[in-house]
């Protein structure tokens, strides 16, 4: 392959966002994935409002196109369920009619979600889009371009800015980045599919479960098309460590012997095995770029502390990838100083939700006070608004800036 300006590793959600960028700005690039898709990917599969303004912001019409596609389901609001058993059903418009709103929410596994990037990449012809290429090797130039190079060290092409996102297990944003996996900051998960889950939410509510003797963990159920459902547990590393959680078998006890879960799993039928991923959460704010790169999406650690939510942020740090690289591009400038506007531009957006979801993920250690939250939040207005928005799309950091947010937060102010 001839010598690229921007090459990006990994066609997932953020790869693929900031690839579609920046063919949008008449730049050209380098997309290479060692897998050949469609290819799964291990995840929760729910995709959030904030998901949906950024394919908006890809074009106009994406989210119509994925709304109309039979590989999603909509989905109209999320249910907590506390440690108490209080369920608190947060819809992700406060009224919604379903046959002429706009849904704020979708379901869709990533296997199809994915191919329904990739199949937008592949209608560019600024993208030069490459699969079963498997990066193995990075190194610097002296000029500080990259070179890659594949298992027999042959050389695959050099390029001058580099964009990571090949995901949780990057070598790249270890070996080079530096980003230890820190058991505090990292989520272990697992996910199996299920067919006929009983009392699934008629408007395919998703329901994260907080579960007292599961806690700091929490279990989840997705509903899917054909009447499928994404089930899984995620716990931080550090906890599973410390206690000797095993995950696996957790996961089938309290889907058998939990009063409100188990009969609704009674007659359903597992599809395939249940499979493991670790998540390098947003709990810690890490460096996103360095000499020549930018760290994307889980690559960057970017995953919500407290839903364990990777696809819209990886879609969000693709998008202003997309605009810093362009730049340096256009200024020929790669270096560490100019590229930190991109982890700049990045936090600005996310920086925030992802403090606000750190104090959330610690509310676990300690139920009585989760439970009060969730109690309060049936008549908090405010409280309920502010869980919904961690989901959504609007601007979370406005609300926060303003001191008669706080009073109705606390003092149940409407």
């Amino acid at each position: 392959m001839p010598h690229h300006d921007i090459c990006i590793l990994g066609a997932g959600p953020g790869g693929a966002t900031a690839a579609l960028h920046l063919a949008n700005a008449g730049q050209r690039c380098l997309l290479l994935d060692r897998a050949a898709f469609p290819r799964d990917k291990t995840c929760g599969d729910a995709l959030s409002g904030k998901v949906i303004n950024e394919l908006k912001r890809i074009e106009p019409g994406l989210h119509a196109k994925l709304a109309a596609s039979p590989i999603q389901i909509p989905s109209w609001g999320i249910d907590f369920i506390a440690p108490n058993g209080r369920k608190l059903s947060i819809p992700f418009k406060p009224k919604f009619d379903k046959a002429h709103d706009a849904t704020a929410g979708h379901v869709a596994k990533r296997i199809d979600f994915d191919n329904f990037l990739v199949e937008e990449v592949r209608q560019r012809p600024e993208i030069d889009f490459r699969e079963n290429v498997d990066v193995a090797r990075t190194e610097r130039r002296p000029d500080g371009a990259w070179q890659l190079f594949d298992k027999a060290g042959q050389e695959i092409t050099t390029c001058r800015l580099l964009l990571v996102a090949n995901g949780a297990q990057s070598e790249f944003a270890r070996k080079v980045a530096g980003h230890a996996l820190e058991p505090d900051h990292h989520c272990a998960g697992l996910r199996t599919y299920y067919d006929g889950v009983a009392g699934l939410s008629p408007d395919n509510f998703i329901e994260l479960h907080f579960i007292k003797d599961f806690l700091p963990g929490y279990l989840w159920v997705f509903p899917l098309p054909n009447g499928q459902a994404n089930v899984g547990v995620g716990m931080l590393s550090k906890t599973v460590a410390d206690k000797k959680v095993n995950l696996r078998q957790r996961l089938d006890e309290i889907l058998a012997t939990h009063p409100e879960l188990a009969p609704r799993f009674a007659g359903a039928t597992r599809l395939g095995s249940v499979k493991g991923f670790g998540l390098p959460l947003g709990s810690k704010r890490r460096a996103l770029s360095g000499a020549h790169y930018f760290l994307l999406g889980d690559a960057g650690s970017l995953i919500d502390p407290f839903s364990g939510e990777g696809i819209s942020h990886a879609m969000v740090s693709g998008r202003h990838a997309a605009i810093w690289a362009a730049e340096a591009v256009k200024k020929a400038d790669f270096s560490p100083e100019f590229l930190k506007n991109y982890d700049k531009a990045v936090y600005n957006r996310l920086g925030q939700e992802l403090r606000l979801s750190r104090v959330m993920q610690r509310l676990l250690n300690f139920p009585s006070l989760f439970n009060i939250v969730a109690n309060r939040a049936v008549s908090n207005p405010t409280l309920a608004a502010t869980l919904s928005m961690m989901f959504m799309d609007l601007d979370l950091r406005e609300q926060l800036r303003k001191p008669s947010f706080y009073f109705k937060l606390f003092f149940g102010g409407k």
